[in-house]
């Protein structure tokens, strides 16, 4: 067996925002990859990143970050856990594509919305930096083969640049940030939550009508795990 696997990437830009050109990489070739960006950024992305934790009477590096999307607002807000969890900036999204709504299928523009996990970052991305998440997820599966739904789409990112078809694009600057922060304190201990709209503030803007039956019962998810970010 090789020392290390091989990671075929065949991620098309006009299937998703896959960001990544088509290309076979070593696992240890990516990791090299992903470190080397990591020290390239760090000097400025963690200077930036320290003033907003200063700013918020956080200390930096964090235990566990979250970052919540809100579609309608276009941006992400990044949260920290200090005990309790304390919100740490805004990153507004430098591009947009779909409607509310849930994605529901492969080439449809739609931003998900669910809670996904960070599984894993991308040093070679078309779009300056990258974090792939977990769409589609348990629930997406789940509810796409209730649905008779076969082909969900996947690659869904964040990313830098200002283009979207589907993920969420948050300029190279922010990404520099967040690749830095999500490497620093492991993707396991970093949570997204992709909502319509920001549910502690308004209530559900999407039109329900037009969407799938399951679709309050996403949002009901959503809502209850936005409780602990108290706005």
């Amino acid at each position: 067996m090789k020392k290390y696997l091989c990671i075929l990437l065949s991620l098309l830009l006009l299937a998703s925002c896959a960001s990544t050109k088509k290309k076979v990489i070593s696992n240890k070739a990516w990791r090299n990859a992903t470190n080397n960006a990591v020290k390239r950024y760090s000097p400025v992305a963690e200077k930036q990143l320290s003033s907003y934790f200063a700013a918020a009477n956080m200390s930096y590096p964090p235990k566990k970050i979250a970052l919540l999307a809100f579609k309608k607002e276009r941006e992400i807000e990044l949260w920290a856990k200090d005990g309790d969890w304390h919100k740490v900036h805004n990153y507004p999204l430098t591009a947009f594509s779909g409607k509310l709504g849930p994605k529901l299928k492969e080439n449809d523009r739609q931003i998900p919305e669910g809670i996904y996990d960070i599984t894993s970052l991308n040093p070679y991305s078309s779009f300056h930096l990258s974090m792939m998440l977990n769409y589609p997820n348990a629930f997406d599966k789940r509810h796409g083969k209730k649905d008779g739904r076969k082909k969900l789409g996947n690659n869904i990112f964040i990313h830098g640049r200002a283009a979207s078809v589907g993920c969420l694009a948050i300029g190279d600057s922010a990404i520099e940030q967040l690749f830095v922060l999500v490497n620093k304190v492991g993707r396991n201990n970093a949570k997204v939550i992709i909502a319509p709209n920001d549910f502690r503030q308004n209530p559900v803007f999407t039109q329900l009508k037009n969407q799938p039956t399951w679709v309050p019962n996403l949002y009901a998810n959503i809502k209850q795990e936005l409780k602990p970010y108290h706005a």
